[in-house]
Order: C-alpha cells, then structure tokens, then sequence
C-alpha cells in the first residue's frame, strides 16, 4: 500500500488569499496518477485547509482520510487512524464541489445564488455532515415532545444511538431544525 500524503501549506489559505483553482496545488494529480499506475493501492492523507476538487482521487483511490491542518500529534493520529487502532467520528464542517466553475462569482456576496450547500443546488463531491467510520451506528427510539400548535415552549427531542458495528466508535449525531 502506498500512502500518499498531499495537499496545501498555510501559505495557500486564508482570508487573505485568492486561489483560481480548488485542485491539489502544483503536479501532486500527476504524481498520485503514476502511484496509482503501479497497481498498488493509494491511501490519499489531505493535509489542507480548505476543500478542494479531488473528482479524480475519489473515483480511483481506496481511501482518503481529510486530516486538515493537524496538530503537532498529527502524525501520530494519522497513522492510529490508517491502522485501526483509532475510529474516526468527525463529519465534513463545509461542502466539497464538484468544480469551482459551479459556484457564483466570489464577489457575489448573495449566498442564496448558491455559495453555501445550503443554497447550492448542484451535485457535490461530498456534502457538509459527510463523514465515514470504520464501524456502523442505528438510531431508533425517536421522541418529539413539542408545545402545542400556536404557544411557545421547549421541544425535547431524544433517540437512542446503538453501535451495531464490530469496532468501538464514536457517532456524531446532527440535527438541523428550522
């Protein structure tokens, strides 16, 4: 197995600085297309600080662990994490797309225009919330306890979360409520 640790330095991101393109800087495609062409496996580790378009990695790589910018135990916790010996939990906080070509003009600061995955009507990459474990989760057990039509009031919401997998986890439940 080949583990192909690419991505961007600090230098690329920020709120100071513009990019043309969210593809792996540089020739890094090109040097992951040639370890893929030599038949071994390739486990992509992302060290980065925004998404970028990896249409290509996702469709021929086995495996892509996102570590972002990690901290100075980064190294230790990626490869607990390629070994088994760590269950990954955390879900995507942003969108990855498909292409920057879908996304309104930066400067277009309506994001209802399809800036954010809450407006975006396209196909994504992978969604905001998106996230794998190396374990399964089942809910069941919804309850919603709400105050009557028309008065104000508390609303309890509570479910039970059964790992129903082999590996010991840690599930991140979401719920979004408007």
């Amino acid at each position: 197995v080949i583990i192909a640790v690419m991505g961007e330095d600090e230098y690329r991101v920020g709120e100071s600085r513009s990019r043309t393109s969210l593809e792996l800087p540089g020739r890094q495609r090109e040097l992951l297309q040639a370890l893929y062409a030599t038949g071994k496996p390739v486990v992509l580790v992302l060290i980065n600080g925004q998404p970028l378009t990896i249409n290509w990695e996702d469709q021929n790589l086995p495996a892509i662990l996102e570590a972002w910018f990690p901290s100075f135990q980064g190294g230790k916790i990626i490869a607990e994490t390629l070994f088994g010996d760590y269950n990954p939990g955390g879900r995507l906080p942003l969108t990855y797309y498909r292409s920057l070509d879908e996304l309104p003009p930066f400067d277009d600061y309506d994001i209802t225009k399809g800036r954010t995955y809450k407006y975006f009507k396209g196909d994504v990459l992978y969604p905001f919330g998106y996230g794998l474990s190396y374990t399964t989760f089942a809910y069941s057990n919804l309850e919603v306890t709400a105050p009557a039509k028309g008065t104000q009031g508390e609303v309890q919401i509570s479910f039970d979360i059964t790992n129903t997998g082999k590996y010991a986890g840690e599930e991140v439940a979401q719920l979004y409520v408007r």
